[in-house]
């Protein structure tokens, strides 16, 4: 028995679709990074980009346990002195949920080459429309 391992030309892309609503937003994300390296493939081979493209709706209803509403926060920084932007994220989900469901789908992606590419199959949308209907998503539950 052999194994099949995947190559760029080999690779088929599918769309998904991910609801968050009431959902932890954790959760979420690691079911998108799943889908988005494609580690729910039988032909998923680390070292090639065999992802899907990822669709995550309801992102403003997504739900962060315990209490890190108030303790948890964005950090970014300009890379000058005293340039860093702190933003808690009640104020994040209220203001960009979009952004928050990224930054946690990017944490979970490997860090290397591949993760730009991967990143750049994820579409993350605030309310329950979205503009892919014609590519045919396939709804997931997790």
């Amino acid at each position: 028995m052999s194994t099949t391992l995947a190559t760029k030309a080999t690779v088929e892309r599918k769309w998904y679709v991910l609801d968050a609503a009431d959902k932890p937003l954790g959760k979420t994300a690691v079911a998108a990074a799943d889908i988005l390296r494609g580690k729910n493939k039988v032909t998923y081979t680390p070292n090639v980009d065999c992802g899907d493209y990822v669709i995550i709706i309801n992102a403003e209803k997504a739900v962060l346990t315990g209490k890190k509403l108030e303790q948890k926060y964005y950090r970014r920084h300009s890379g000058w002195v005293g340039g860093l932007h702190e933003t808690q994220y009640k104020t994040l989900m209220k203001e960009r949920p979009e952004l928050a469901m990224t930054v946690a789908v990017k944490g979970m992606l490997q860090k290397n080459k591949l993760s730009y590419s991967q990143l750049t199959r994820l579409r993350v949308f605030r309310g329950t429309e979205h503009p892919h209907a014609a590519q045919k998503p396939v709804v997931v539950e997790f």
